[in-house]
């Protein structure tokens, strides 16, 4: 069994907690918010540290969902926002929440 150890925040010097977060991206008036996921939490300041595989998988998200997004404001779509819930191969439940302002 292999452990990780928690990184240690620069700047206050403390080890950072595993928790729950939501990331949240803004481009061009859409804002996409994925929320539910785990990274490293600075306990003071909040300032979070995603891990690699975390970081691959929220770039390929968010880059696909942009596409939805700016298709809808292209057609001046009235549906401004879209909640999408992916289910793993597990019992897990992953939400993915994409809303386009105009």
């Amino acid at each position: 069994m292999s452990t990780t150890l928690a990184p240690t925040c620069s700047e206050h010097h403390l080890e950072k907690e595993w928790r729950l977060t939501t990331f949240e991206y803004q481009e061009e008036g859409i804002t996409i918010r994925v929320p539910n996921c785990y990274t490293w939490v600075c306990p003071v300041d909040g300032e979070v540290s995603f891990t690699p595989e975390t970081v691959d998988e929220l770039l390929l998200t968010i880059r696909e969902l942009l596409i939805t997004a700016k298709r809808a404001q292209e057609r001046r779509s009235e549906l401004t926002e879209y909640i999408v819930s992916v289910s793993g191969p597990q019992t897990e439940k992953i939400t993915i929440g994409v809303g386009g302002e105009e």
